[in-house]
């Protein structure tokens, strides 16, 4: 089996303790990006089974119809980036552990890094002192503020538990069937949507990108946070890791550039500990494959 590895921008998983997983199979591993579906086509035309990276990559129905070759995609988490039906029609397996019960600690903590970096103004503060002029401006203690998680998920929970350990009072809000597990497990959960963020000196959202819910954070919940809101001073920063269109490759991007916003190019997840519990679930979709015994299939129509 010739198995291509996609979007190993650093070349880090052969580094990895579970890349031995994969000895004995043909592997080559890509650490660029083509967004192109026909440059991929041409890079994958020869491969049995592709592993993705994330949604770094989308596979398409573009891309699934020309590659007569490909039997066996493997990634881990959510996907709305693979054409399910199309893998089907084109008899793709597709693979997917989804992890229940298992939070990215990774990226809560990276939630948390946001949160603080905000709150302190510590990029600002590190500039300010670089350029020679020590201290900018007075940042805010989170010890008896109120932040306020949106999404009541697994990642969510987590960044819960790091708001009580530093002495935050915790208002949740989520869509209708959220709110009643929240109630049900006995969480505080706001009087209204207007209350939740009229009340939050801090929100946090953690809800999966969906049509249902692109855009959901409006105006008047927010301000939205985009420019012209962080203008206006409400809110006062944002930190962002997420981003409508990445990567993001311009250097005068208004966003990425805006004085009160924090940063970081999607690297919630990036954390060696986190590939390595990722890409174990990954390899070992493919090993049990190529033993013709498929795991955690998600169109078991397509196996034959």
């Amino acid at each position: 089996m010739k198995l291509a590895i996609l979007d190993d921008w650093f070349d880090t998983l052969r580094g990895l303790p579970c890349f031995s997983k994969l000895d004995g199979l043909d592997v080559t591993v890509f650490a660029d990006h083509l967004p192109e579906a026909s440059a991929l086509v041409e890079r994958l035309r020869d491969f049995d089974a592709v592993v993705l990276f994330r949604e770094r990559t989308a596979v398409t129905a573009e891309l699934l119809d020309q590659l007569p070759n490909l039997k066996l995609i493997s990634q881990r988490s959510v996907y709305p980036h693979v054409d399910v039906p199309a893998c089907t029609r084109n008899g793709v397996l597709l693979y997917s552990n989804m992890h229940s019960g298992t939070p990215s600690f990774a990226a809560a903590e990276h939630t948390w890094a946001l949160i603080l970096a905000t709150m302190r103004q510590i990029p600002q503060q590190m500039a300010s002192l670089q350029a020679g002029n020590w201290q900018m401006g007075v940042g805010k203690t989170l010890n008896g503020r109120t932040i306020g998680i949106y999404g009541y998920g697994r990642i969510g929970t987590a960044v819960e538990t790091y708001a009580k350990a530093f002495g935050m009072n915790v208002v949740w809000w989520a869509s209708e069937q959220g709110r009643a597990r929240l109630a049900v497990d006995g969480k505080v959960v706001a009087e209204s949507r207007a209350a939740f963020f009229a009340q939050s000196d801090v929100v946090t959202v953690h809800v999966r990108l969906t049509p249902e819910t692109r855009g959901m954070i409006t105006a008047e919940d927010l301000a939205a946070m985009h420019a012209e809101a962080l203008n206006a001073g409400t809110p006062g920063m944002a930190a962002i890791d997420v981003f409508d269109v990445e990567p993001i490759t311009s250097a005068n991007d208004p966003l990425a550039n805006h004085p009160n916003v924090v940063v970081t190019p999607h690297i919630g997840f990036v954390t060696e500990d986190e590939f390595e519990l990722q890409f174990t679930d990954i390899f070992d979709q493919v090993v049990a494959y190529a033993k013709g015994a498929p795991i955690h299939m998600i169109n078991p129509e397509a196996w034959t």
